[in-house]
């Protein structure tokens, strides 16, 4: 499983851990890291004393590289694009913006830079703007979502770009990994799987959600606020989505119901109130294991496809 993405990144699998806000915290980061893959640590809108303690602890647990993911839309976003800098961070990832005013600094720091996109035109603009690499992530995904599936989208920028392309949204085993292969991705990027790992420290009935669910359990929310979000199927989601259908819910009201809603989900366990953000692959999920057997299991069975075809 040598690609242009171990070889970027200097890991032992072409794998990227999700970034995933009020989930993706040093223990998860580490354990994916010692595992073979790239861990990554969620800036999210998290205060930079507290992410830089993440930082230094997850240092702590791994000699491994790991990242920092980086939401440009979070009203710290230059204080944490410094704090990358100065803690030498090795990756970092970025969502719901462009970075192109910190690639610059970033790569004179040697940190590899790797935005998220759910297009062809913003992956060619981070191509040119000096990224190393892109994560092509498709609508199946958990969290904030664009509307290209991931087995359109990943071809179209595999074909767009000369750098490597990284496959995000709907893969929780071996399968995806090779189809994602088949597509011409170098690499992939986990997330809801990771939710169903001993090392991830959510609420075990988020845990509980997530291995429970169907194939139909999961719903989008707040497309008319701009900011779509994929999520497990609860109360909560399900009178967000009527609300938003009916118009018995205005966008200042989905926004202000829904404030808090993650660490709710994520802290607390909070059904009535909480936003279990999750992928629509859910239902391919049934047991909770620690990351070194879900990467390796599922490295093994993408190689042993691969090598059929």
């Amino acid at each position: 499983m040598k690609t242009r993405i171990t070889e970027l990144l200097g890991c032992q699998y072409p794998l990227i851990q999700g970034g995933m806000a009020w989930v993706a915290e040093h223990t998860l980061a580490a354990a994916v890291s010692n595992a073979g893959g790239i861990g990554l640590i969620a800036g999210g809108s998290a205060p930079i004393d507290y992410l830089r303690e993440q930082i230094r602890l997850c240092k702590e647990k791994t000699d491994k590289p790991f990242g920092v993911n980086i939401m440009l839309m979070s009203p710290n976003a230059d204080d944490l694009a410094q704090l990358c800098i100065d803690e030498k961070i090795a990756v970092v990832t970025t969502g719901a913006g462009n970075p192109g005013k910190y690639i610059p600094a970033w790569k004179e720091a040697g940190i590899k830079v790797i935005p998220v996109i759910p297009s062809v035109a913003l992956a060619k603009r981070m191509e040119k703007a000096g990224a190393d690499a892109v994560v092509a992530e498709g609508t199946e995904s958990g969290g904030h979502i664009g509307e290209n599936t991931t087995m359109c989208l990943v071809p179209q920028v595999v074909d767009a770009l000369e750098i490597p392309v990284i496959a995000a949204g709907g893969i929780a085993d071996g399968r995806g990994v090779a189809a994602s292969f088949m597509l011409g991705a170098e690499g992939v990027q986990i997330g809801t799987r990771f939710l169903a790992s001993e090392e991830c420290q959510i609420h075990q009935t988020f845990k509980d959600l997530v291995v429970k669910a169907k194939d139909t359990d999961s719903v989008v929310t707040g497309r008319y606020t701009g900011h779509p979000c994929r999520n497990i199927k609860t109360k909560f989601s399900k009178m967000l989505a009527n609300g938003e259908k009916e118009g018995t819910l205005t966008p200042e009201q989905f926004e202000e119901v829904t404030l808090g809603s993650l660490r709710k989900a994520v802290q607390d366990g909070n059904v009535e109130e909480g936003s279990f953000l999750c992928g629509a692959i859910a239902g391919m999920i049934n047991d909770i294991k620690p990351c070194k057997d879900i990467i390796e299991e599922m490295m093994s069975q993408a190689e042993k496809l691969m090598r059929n075809a």
